[in-house]
């Protein structure tokens, strides 16, 4: 990906790929330039980090069998609300 400016939607949809070093020179470069000048997206970025790191410290039998097929379903069913 080749941008000069990110909108906060499309680092979001990237950050996951930002922690995991998933993402190309260029972007990681256009992301960062954007976290930068974005307190918000920062913040975003922090609580994201604060999430992984606190799942990492679950353990692994925590859910029931049906929480987690609810879960795992409600996140199958997810749906992004439409962009105005």
């Amino acid at each position: 990906m080749t941008t000069e400016h990110l909108s906060c939607q499309v680092v979001v949809e990237l950050l996951t790929d930002y922690l995991d070093g998933a993402l190309d020179a260029d972007t990681v470069a256009a992301l960062e330039a954007h976290l930068a000048t974005c307190p918000a997206c920062v913040l975003y970025l922090e609580q994201l980090r604060t999430v992984i790191e606190s799942a990492g410290r679950l353990p692994p039998d925590t859910l029931s069998e049906a929480a987690l097929a609810e879960l795992e379903a409600a996140f199958r069913g997810y749906r992004p609300p439409a962009t105005q």
